[in-house]
């Protein structure tokens, strides 16, 4: 299967994404937040560091809950800007 290049948009949000998480994270050890989510810490690490800028939902999902966020929360962190949704019409 042959992936579509990601556009410097979705690296950006999938930046955004991470930065957001690392934050959330906090004082808590990467090992123990991915084990409360039922990832691995080297996908957990990948995420955090925009690698996989763009993570499955239920991975999403599986973070926030572990971190104490709202999937609202994720979902303004990662939302496009206006100007950007304007263009994708």
């Amino acid at each position: 299967m042959v992936r579509v290049p990601l556009t410097p948009a979705d690296r950006e949000r999938g930046e955004r994404l991470g930065r957001l998480l690392r934050e959330a994270r906090a004082d808590r050890s990467l090992t123990e937040v991915a084990g409360a989510a039922g990832i691995s810490a080297e996908t957990l690490r990948k995420i955090e560091t925009g690698r996989i800028p763009t993570p499955a939902f239920f991975t999403v999902s599986a973070l926030a809950g572990a971190l104490g966020l709202s999937l609202d929360t994720l979902v303004a962190a990662a939302a496009p800007p206006p100007e950007e949704e304007k263009r994708a019409v």
